[in-house]
C-alpha cells in the first residue's frame, strides 16, 4: 500500500515559503532523529538555493545514537550544511541553536542587522515545541498530532534572531515508498490516512530485523517470532487483544505496537540508516526505470493500433 497525505494548506505553505525565502539568511531544517532521509523534505534543497541550513535532528533521545552519528557525517558531507542531534528535554542544546544561526553567517554585521532564520519541517516533528523553548514562552501551538500550525508567522528571539516559522508540509508524492511508511510509524501523517494493522507490520519486520533483544524484553518473550505477523499475535495474546474465536485484533495489536514504539518504550531506536537509504533510492530508480519502459511500450504498441485502424 502506497501512503501519501498532502492537505490543501500544505500546498499553500510551500507557494509562501517560496516567496518568502530571498528574505531569509539562514534555514533551520528541523528532522525526525529517528527517520532523518524520510523527514527531510525534497522540496527543501529546491527552495533554499545557496542559504546555510542547520539540520536538527531533534528527538535524539529516541534514536539509536551509533545510527545518528552516521546521519550527522552524511549530511554534514554537504556544502553550506551543519547537522546537530538535540533533544527537548534539553533546552540548553536548543537555546544553542541561536549562536549557531550567527557563527553561520560570519561575513554579516549582526550588530547591525540579525540574522533573519526560517524552521521549517514535516508535521509533528516538534517544531512548535523548540520555538516556544528559544523564545522561552508560548508562541507556536503544540500538539501531539500531524499538522498543527497552519500559518506563518515571525517571532523575535534572543540573540538578535528573527525567526519565521511555517506550517509543516510533506510532499505530493512519498518515495520511496518505505517512506510514507516509516512517516506513518513516527506519527508524521494523520492516523486517518494509513492502516494501523499495515504500518505495524512494517514496523514490527524492522523492529525484529534491527532490534530483536529490545523487542524480546518490552514483551517479555523467551524465543524471538519468526516473522512480523507472528509478533503482533504474540503481542496481542499477551495484552488481551483478542476476537472471537480466539483470533488476534491485529488492529488493536498494531495500534499498541506503534504508540508504544513512538513513545521509546523499546529504547533508542533508528528506523533507518545511510546505506539502507543509499539502496532504497537504487531500487527506486530501477523500478522507475522499468515503469517508464514499460508505459513506453505500452504507448508504441497503442500508436500502432490507431495506424492500423485508420489506414
Amino acid at each position: 500500500m502506497s501512503i501519501n497525505w498532502f492537505p490543501g494548506h500544505m500546498h499553500k505553505a510551500r507557494k509562501e515559503i517560496a516567496e518568502v525565502m530571498p528574505q531569509v539568511d539562514i534555514i533551520i531544517e528541523m528532522l525526525d532523529a529517528r527517520i532523518p532521509f524520510s523527514s527531510e523534505n525534497p522540496l527543501v534543497p529546491e527552495l533554499r538555493g545557496d542559504t546555510p541550513v542547520i539540520k536538527v535532528l531533534n528527538k535524539a533521545d529516541l534514536a539509536d545514537p551509533a545510527v545518528t552519528a552516521l546521519w550527522v557525517e552524511r549530511f554534514e558531507q554537504e556544502k553550506g550544511i551543519k547537522a546537530i542531534p538535540i533533544s527537548q528535554q534539553n533546552p540548553e542544546q536548543i537555546k544553542a541553536l541561536l549562536q549557531l544561526c550567527n557563527q553561520m553567517l560570519p561575513d554579516r554585521n549582526l550588530d547591525i542587522r540579525g540574522a533573519r532564520a526560517m524552521i521549517m519541517g514535516i508535521p509533528n516533528v516538534g517544531k512548535s515545541t523548540i520555538i516556544n523553548t528559544l523564545a522561552g514562552r508560548t508562541i507556536a501551538k503544540t500538539g501531539n498530532e500531524a499538522g498543527v500550525t497552519k500559518v506563518q508567522q515571525r517571532i523575535k528571539l534572543d540573540n538578535n534572531v528573527i525567526l519565521t516559522d511555517t506550517p509543516g508540509f510533506l510532499w505530493p508524492k512519498l518515495s520511496p515508498a518505505s517512506c510514507g511508511y516509516r512517516l506513518a510509524v513516527t506519527g508524521a501523517i494523520k492516523d486517518t490516512a494509513f492502516d494501523y494493522a499495515d504500518i505495524a507490520i512494517f514496523a514490527a519486520d524492522y523492529l525484529l530485523k534491527a532490534y530483536p533483544q529490545q523487542v524480546m524484553a518490552r514483551y517479555q518473550l523467551k524465543e524471538q517470532p519468526e516473522n512480523d505477523v507472528a509478533l503482533l499475535d504474540a503481542l496481542g495474546e499477551r495484552r488481551g487483544c483478542m476476537r472471537k474465536g480466539g483470533v488476534v485484533d491485529l488492529q488493536k495489536a498494531g495500534s499498541i505496537l506503534i504508540t508504544e514504539l513512538r513513545a521509546g518504550l523499546f529504547g533508542p531506536v533508528s528506523l533507518e540508516t545511510p546505506d539502507m537509504v543509499t539502496e532504497e533510492l537504487h531500487n527506486a530508480k530501477l523500478e522507475e526505470a522499468v515503469r517508464a519502459a514499460e508505459k513506453a511500450e505500452r504507448e508504441k504498441v497503442r500508436q500502432q493500433k490507431a495506424k492500423k485502424k485508420y489506414r
